[in-house]
């Protein structure tokens, strides 16, 4: 299994050498497509794919997302970045020029419960979701000979709440010493400080067991069972200090009536919980989402 991931890795890399996309938001006007399509063709890029949206065409903020093929793109990337920036400023633009062969490095972080990972694990040795899974960090042992039997670095770092600022800390540095470029909470039963969360702005992707906005925080599935309600889901967002209160990825629903028991509506909740964040962390590998305020524009 490790041999065809890192074949199919060494594909995808060969493949999209010469593959970029362009992700800006800046203040909606005239002549803003334009300009950025006449300076990607006066470098030769072609452009394959383009989205766009504008919050309001006048005095509104403009989002856009293009992806493009140019030939040597790596040797060229500084060059293409420098030479960007006088349209960047033309139209006061914040920026990002990725590259589609550079694949994110992943850490995914779980506590006691598997269906996430298991999930994130499957669509990474198929193929669908194209990472560098770099590691599993968990306060608990449960899931280490899953992660480890297909090559993945698994870190056990028990936590709980009188000592959270030096697991933290341990955190913190194992990461940024890993070069980690996104955190996946697959259900990390911790909540993180502000910190914590400090260090990674827009790079902790979280999957919560509730429709946001409904039953935030402990035991969303016992709450809603005594609601009664008649329609549950899963939120994914990107952490921020706000618990549960961070921009929207992705979000899914399934419907349920007064037949279902708590732990029936756990089970549908799980099927739905590891789907949706799956598709959210594939948004966020193909550089789809643009966060603005407290909220995203996904392209």
């Amino acid at each position: 299994m490790k041999e065809i991931i890192k074949n199919q890795i060494d594909s995808h890399k060969a493949q999209y050498e010469n593959r970029g996309r362009l992700l800006i938001t800046c203040p909606d006007q005239p002549g803003i497509v334009s300009a950025v399509s006449t300076f990607l063709f006066s470098k030769g890029a072609n452009i394959i794919e383009s989205s766009q949206y504008s919050s309001d065409p006048n005095g509104g903020t403009f989002f856009i997302r293009l992806e493009f093929e140019l030939e040597q793109l790596q040797q060229l990337r500084v060059e293409l970045e420098n030479d960007f920036q006088p349209v960047a400023e033309q139209f006061s633009m914040e920026y990002s020029f990725r590259y589609v062969s550079q694949l994110k490095r992943t850490a995914i972080f779980v506590s006691k419960e598997p269906h996430c990972l298991l999930e994130l694990l499957w669509e990474y040795q198929s193929g669908d979701l194209m990472m560098d899974i770099v590691m599993v960090i968990s306060n608990h042992e449960d899931t280490r000979e899953i992660v480890e039997s297909i090559g993945i670095p698994f870190y056990y770092i028990p936590a709980n709440k009188d000592i959270r600022k030096q697991v933290e800390e341990k955190q913190i540095k194992l990461l940024k010493d890993n070069n980690i470029d996104v955190i996946v909470l697959a259900r990390y039963m911790q909540i993180l400080t502000e910190k914590f969360v400090a260090e990674f702005p827009n790079q902790i992707i979280n999957i919560h067991h509730s429709f946001l906005p409904a039953f935030v925080g402990a035991r969303p599935y016992e709450r809603a069972f005594e609601r009664g309600v008649k329609l549950i889901g899963a939120t994914s967002h990107y952490v921020t200090n706000d618990l549960d209160e961070g921009p929207i990825i992705e979000q899914d629903i399934k419907r349920v009536d007064h037949r279902d028991t708590v732990e029936r509506l756990k089970k549908i909740g799980r099927t739905i919980e590891r789907s949706v964040l799956a598709r959210a962390l594939k948004w966020h590998l193909d550089d789809r989402v643009i966060v603005h305020k407290n909220k995203t524009i996904r392209f």
